[in-house]
This record gives C-alpha cells, sequence and structure tokens, in this order.
C-alpha cells in the first residue's frame, strides 16, 4: 500500500499541502526497529480510537497522514483468530506506514486470548496489543464480551495476565465507566493494572449508556489518581477545543479520538497546530478522492467507502441531497462525477 504521505505530497499542488501546512510525514517505518513504549510516548498522545467497521488501514494511513500519535485497528474475534478465519487474519494486517499500530482484540477465554494474541505478535508483529472491554453491541456483551467483562473483574485480570504472559509487545485495555454505574471503573481499572495492563483507555460512559448523554470526564479523573500507568481519555473529543478541555478536566495522559475523526481525520493536526484552517470544498475534495483511493487499494471495491462519504459532507448546505448520490455511489468515476 502506499503511504498517504506520499500521495498527498504527489497529487496536492495548491495551498493545502502536507508540506506548506507542516503535516509531518509518515514516520511508519521508524517504528521497524523501535520498541513501542506508553510510558515513553509523548504526551498528550492524540490517537484514532478502534471503531468496528471504520478503522481499516485506508483510515489509519488517513489519520497518521494528519498526525495522529497511534492508531487502533478494528477490534478482531480470538475464536477466529485461533482458527484461523482467513478473514479475521486479513482484517488485522496493517501496512507499515500506520505504525506505531495497536491491534485490538476480544474475547472472554484467557486461554484462547493469549493464543490469539500470540499468532497476531508472530505474525504481524504490531507495536501493541489491546484488548477490548467496552463494546456495547448486543452481539458482543449477548457472549460475554466486550463490557460485559466489566461484570466479571477476576476473569478480566485474567485475560490480561494470560496475555501479557503470552506477547512481548505492551498489553492496554479499552473499557468504560462502568456496565451501569460510572463509578464501577474505581474498582475496575485498578484490577486491570494490577494485572499487568501497560495502559488503559476509558469511553467516558457506561455500557448503559451505550453512546448516549455525556461522556463524564471528572469520573476519569478520578481514576487517573489512582492509577500509574497511563490512562486515555475517549467520548465527546471533536474538535482542538474539546481535545484540551477533556485533558483538563480528566488529568489524562492523552486522549483516542473515535466519531470526532470521522469525515475530519485533519482533527490530529487540528489540536497539534493552532489556526490550523479547515478545508475548503476543493481542499475536501481532494482529501476524500485520496482516501477512496486508499479505500480500493484495500478492498478493491468502493462501496463500503459510502459510510466514509456520508461523514465528509456532514453539516454541508444541501448535505441531504448529497448523501443521497453519495451512497450510490460504486466506483471513483462516480465520486468524480459527483463532485464535477
Amino acid at each position: 500500500m502506499v503511504c498517504a504521505g506520499k500521495i498527498f505530497e504527489e497529487i496536492i499542488n495548491d495551498q493545502f499541502s502536507i508540506i506548506n501546512y507542516g503535516v509531518p510525514a509518515i514516520a511508519g517505518t521508524l517504528f521497524k526497529t523501535m520498541k513501542f513504549s506508553w510510558k515513553k510516548i509523548k504526551k498528550p498522545i492524540v490517537g484514532l480510537s478502534p471503531m468496528a467497521d471504520y478503522t481499516d488501514s485506508a483510515f489509519c494511513l488517513m489519520c497518521r497522514s494528519f498526525g495522529a500519535d497511534i492508531v487502533y485497528r478494528e477490534m478482531v474475534s480470538a475464536d477466529a483468530i485461533v482458527y484461523e478465519n482467513k478473514k479475521t487474519l486479513e482484517m488485522a494486517k496493517f501496512d507499515e506506514e500506520e505504525r506505531p499500530i495497536i491491534l485490538q482484540i476480544f474475547g472472554k477465554d484467557p486461554e484462547i486470548m493469549a493464543r490469539a494474541t500470540r499468532i497476531l505478535e508472530k505474525k504481524y508483529k504490531p507495536d501493541g496489543i489491546d484488548i477490548n472491554m467496552g463494546c456495547p453491541a448486543k452481539k458482543i456483551v449477548g457472549s460475554f464480551n466486550g463490557a460485559s467483562l466489566m461484570r466479571d473483574a477476576k476473569l478480566a485480570g485474567d485475560i490480561v495476565r494470560a496475555v501479557k504472559r503470552a506477547v512481548k509487545v505492551p498489553v492496554s485495555v479499552k473499557t468504560r465507566l462502568g456496565w451501569e454505574k460510572p463509578n464501577e471503573i474505581l474498582r475496575f481499572a485498578p484490577v486491570l493494572e494490577r494485572a499487568g495492563a501497560d495502559a488503559i483507555a476509558i469511553h467516558g460512559r457506561t455500557k448503559a449508556q451505550g453512546y448516549s448523554g455525556k461522556a463524564n470526564w471528572e469520573m476519569i479523573r478520578r481514576v487517573s489518581k489512582k492509577l500509574k500507568i497511563p490512562v486515555l481519555i475517549n467520548g465527546d473529543i471533536v474538535d482542538a477545543e474539546t481535545f484540551q478541555k477533556a485533558i483538563e478536566v480528566s488529568g489524562a495522559d492523552g486522549a483516542l479520538i473515535g466519531r470526532g475523526a470521522l469525515g475530519h481525520p485533519w482533527i490530529f493536526q487540528e489540536i497539534k497546530t493552532s489556526g490550523f484552517p479547515t478545508p475548503d470544498s476543493k481542499e475536501l475534495r481532494k482529501i476524500i478522492l485520496e482516501h477512496a483511493k486508499l479505500h480500493i487499494k484495500e478492498h478493491h471495491e468502493l462501496i463500503t467507502f459510502r459510510k466514509h462519504l456520508v461523514y465528509y459532507v456532514k453539516g454541508f448546505t444541501g448535505a441531504k441531497k448529497l448523501r443521497g448520490m453519495l451512497v450510490k455511489v460504486n466506483d471513483l468515476s462516480d465520486l468524480k462525477k459527483i463532485f464535477e
């Protein structure tokens, strides 16, 4: 796969360029020989949160090209990895330019989780492994995966210990404030730290809340004070202002940005660079086209890119009509015709 940063430098010849705007070129190749460390990475960390069906290689490359310090790939099933499911193994595959990269895995059996992470480390050599203990989706929690693990702290700790023994790379956990009550995290997080977790990312909502209501950043502050390992905040960060406020309120070592990056991959550079300009319509078209090209390189089609297109035009005048056309896009020529 072609480096997203190089693509931008080659095809953008007007003012909105990586060189002129100071967006750092992707430095993934530098991490091939460097051992990633949560404690040594520069703070505050600004990373891309794992999102099912969204954080594939193409989107991760886009976010890295705009300065994301670290990217998480979408979660994969430990059971599927152990059974050598071809599609799941392909989902975990990444481009070297995405580094530093964290592969996220979900499961409930410590032994299977250990075997699966060992396979991922040997096959792909990621910079870190993350254990999903926060997904609220019914099909995930219904099998006692994801956020369900918050209801069994002992099992959660056993999983962390098993994975830590299985791999050499850092092991982190992404979770929530609790199953029903936000203060459950105050008992749950220390269990993960004692089990050997190298870092923890916390979405500021409970499983019961899903994605409704407001993220409770203050509760994450209480957690941060109890732990010695790095804590990342997640939830309701949509721009540089909310990032800064989230860090100030939570006292976290950084943040993982999820939905706030959809259709807005330059959010990472906005956070890092004061006065970073929002791309105009001409510049946005170029960004979308490059994302589309990366998507085609990875998936060999553009139909599954439609979900990204909807986010890119969110808030535009006449967005409803535009979305109606974009959700029918089949290839690059369709996309270019709409832009014209």
